[in-house]
């Protein structure tokens, strides 16, 4: 189950709106009980697709709620669930009825279990691992059963400790190598990265002391977490057993506490404090799903999309392992003051472990906005305008926005004589519904660019009304699985307008939907309790012009190109609960006559990328990265962990030959950024590591070859340039 989604992957374009439903009186003196009469009120007022509350719908609630709360099996027993279970058919029953009879028994016994763990796992250090045996681990936990008494609770608590320790015990016995990456890090500049204070290799421990020192390194970061256990109040359980039935109705669906709701508005509000990426909880593994431009995480540059976040330590104390751990408390311990350092252990996409040490920092909006890059090739320039997100200032949207800002870079990139442009929405997440429209006017004359639907009502289409076309030569639009939401509007109306050529994954994210965010006090006449939070519901649907919803399916790209996303679960249709695919009558529009042949450029870049070695390679590293992450089974005897430690760092090894490709294209920025990099050295530092990296990036080359295949309509162009003149 997908868990607090609002704080790993704003993918969603949201608006904050007040509640409108007919008042109603919420009888009762006990908060949690208000609190569900309310949000199920809501939901099943407001939800653009309201799901019966039956006993289908208990069931999802049963087993999602004892998922998230034991994803490791490692509390309950057989015979908790089995007392559990004859409540599976009955919490819609409660739910209607505002009963919490079902939470309050189990997060009793959970309390219990926990209380028992502390002991098992304290007896269980206490007795050395023998590294040795030949024994296995089965990480795939959702796949196996309860256990049946406490003796084979304490063999699963021994096994997961023992792999737990495994890594710990290597480092000890190498010379704790893993903390001595990388000393030539500019610790000025980043903080001590993938590095601790000390930077100088301790020496090999031998076998017995390796073992001592890594479980009793195991021992300390439980007794962290059990601690942090033991601060959590029964409100922060039930806050998960509330979007345990507010996330059966989709994924984006999400219940705020009040202070959930002050750390989205921080969110939404463009500034970041931390280590700048975002982060999902996907069954007990916590992943970093986006990477703000400009924060730590992005300056440190050993950190991507994808890779898992195993262990939190704070300037070099010892770390938190965090696996299983809840999202919202995950985060407490990776969040912190700006200019004081975290020390994350990360198993990478690739299957590698790093320990990565990070200065927090805040980052601004500045590092999202629009920025733009002159390409030469052969002789011809060309744009590229990279976008991280459709940002608008929803105080006032006149002070700045990205349909604005991308209007501004293009009349740069003209000035600077482009003779086509790049459009680069790979992981951009989406934004603002108003640019997405004031954007793609920028690339037609006029007419429809989206619909949107709510519940029971006709479609309202969204039009570009303004006939100038400020950018009337060929267009490329780039695109990965991270593109979504707005991203996915303005791709699928280029596509359909057959104004631009779209390269990229097999399909962008699918995320079609909206929500918007209700202050739950809005609902209450009369109130004791404060403030309760908010909850964040999906309202409405996107829909192409062509009538297909961007839903689940996406945009699939004209060119189809592989990256390292390609094979890994990483979109809307990977999520538990998400809303289906479906279509509705297309919009009135034509499509764009402004290329000779655009059909005939297609197929040559799809008959030239799959003749691409780069490409092939990448592919190549796609494939293993997800068959490294479909084997579950480990192994916990030491020589067959390293053996396929070594195994993993030879293959990774042999990959990151991607980053040696060199398109030898030449890329500059425009000349007022020229001007402002003699009193902004940093901002010059920001685009001299950008231009170097689009150097490797083989996409960037191949949106270039197709900008040079794609021949204007001459006749078009002096039709269109008589309408500019009118």
């Amino acid at each position: 189950m997908k868990r607090n989604l609002a704080y790993a992957l704003l993918v969603m374009l949201v608006a904050v709106a007040s509640c409108s439903f007919t008042n109603k009186t919420f009888e009762t003196d006990d908060k949690d009980k208000l609190l569900l009469d309310l949000i199920t009120y809501v939901l099943e007022r407001g939800h653009y697709q309201p799901k019966d509350i039956n006993d289908d719908f208990s069931v999802e609630v049963f087993d999602s709620f004892i998922d998230i709360i034991d994803p490791t099996k490692r509390y309950f027993l057989a015979s908790d669930i089995e007392e559990f279970e004859k409540y599976k058919f009955q919490i819609d029953d409660q739910i209607k009825n505002v009963d919490i009879t079902f939470f309050d028994i189990v997060y009793g016994r959970l309390v219990q279990r926990m209380a028992e763990a502390k002991e098992i796992y304290r007896e269980v250090l206490k007795e050395p691992f023998d590294f040795s045996v030949e024994e296995t681990l089965d990480v795939k936990y959702n796949k196996q059963p309860f256990v049946s008494s406490k003796k084979e609770l304490k063999e699963r608590w021994r096994k997961q400790l023992k792999y737990a320790t495994l890594g710990t015990y290597d480092s000890k016995l190498e010379g704790n190598k893993l903390k001595a990456v990388d000393k030539e890090t500019d610790v000025n500049k980043e903080g001590p990265s993938n590095a601790f204070e000390d930077n100088t290799p301790a020496a090999p421990l031998g076998p017995a002391e390796a073992e001592k020192v890594a479980r009793e390194s195991t021992k300390n970061t439980l007794d962290d977490y059990f601690e942090f256990i033991d601060e959590l109040e029964r409100k922060d359980w039930f806050v998960q057993y509330l979007n345990t039935i507010v996330e059966v109705f989709d994924p984006h669906t999400f219940y705020f506490a009040p202070d959930d709701k002050e750390k989205f508005d921080t969110s939404m509000s463009g500034k970041f404090e931390g280590i700048g990426a975002r982060l999902q909880k996907k069954k007990d593994q916590t992943k970093i799903v986006e990477i703000i431009s400009g924060g730590p995480v992005w300056r440190n540059q050993q950190i991507e999309v994808g890779d898992e976040i195993l262990k939190v330590g704070q300037n070099g104390e010892t770390p938190v392992d965090i696996v299983g751990m809840r999202l919202d408390d995950a985060i407490k311990f990776i969040k912190g003051p700006k200019g004081t350092i975290v020390d994350l252990t990360v198993r990478k996409v690739d299957g590698s472990i790093i320990v990565v040490s990070l200065m927090r920092d805040v980052v601004e909006l500045e590092e999202s906005y629009a920025k733009s890059a002159t390409v030469t090739k052969n002789g011809q320039k060309y744009g590229l305008i990279n976008l991280p997100k459709f940002y608008v200032d929803f105080e006032d949207y006149n002070e700045r926005n990205a349909a604005t800002d991308v209007a501004k870079e293009i009349e740069r990139l003209k000035e600077a004589g482009v003779e086509g442009l790049i459009l680069d929405l790979r992981d951009n997440g989406g934004g603002s519904l108003k640019t997405v429209v004031d954007m793609a006017g920028l690339f037609i004359k006029e007419g429809p660019i989206v619909q949107v639907r709510s519940t029971n009502k006709a479609p309202e289409v969204y039009n570009d009304k303004d006939d100038r076309i400020q950018w009337d030569g060929p267009l490329v639009i780039l695109v990965n699985e991270l593109s979504a939401s707005a991203s996915e509007i303005l791709a699928a109306a280029m596509q359909d307008y057959k104004r631009g050529v779209v390269i990229g994954s097999k399909q962008t994210f699918g995320k079609g939907t909206v929500q918007n965010v209700i202050p739950l006090e809005n609902i209450v006449r009369s109130n004791e309790y404060g403030d309760l939070g908010a909850i964040k519901i999906t309202t409405q649907k996107f829909y192409r012009i062509n009538g297909g919803s961007t839903q689940l399916e996406g945009v699939k790209s004209d060119v189809i190109v592989p990256d390292r996303y390609s094979y890994i679960d990483i979109g809307e249709k990977d999520q538990e609960n998400p809303l289906g695919w479906d279509k509705i009558a297309p919009a009135k529009y034509a499509p764009w006559d402004g290329y000779i042949d655009y059909e005939a450029t297609i197929a040559n870049s799809t008959k030239r990328m799959a003749g691409n070695e780069q490409i092939k390679l990448i592919d190549e590293n796609a494939r293993w990265i997800k068959k490294a992450q479909d084997e579950t089974i480990v192994s916990l005897k030491y020589n067959n962990y390293k053996k396929e430690l070594e195994k993993d760092k030879e293959t990774a090894k042999y990959f990151k030959t991607i980053n040696d490709y060199n398109s030898h294209l030449l890329f500059e920025s425009l000349g007022y950024e020229k001007e402002l990099f003699a009193k902004d050295t940093v901002l010059k530092e920001k685009r001299v590591r950008w231009h170097k990296d689009l150097t490797k990036d083989v996409y960037i080359e191949e949106a270039v070859n197709v900008l040079q295949d794609l021949k204007m309509n001459h006749i078009n162009e002096t039709k269109v340039a008589s309408v500019k003149n009118k």
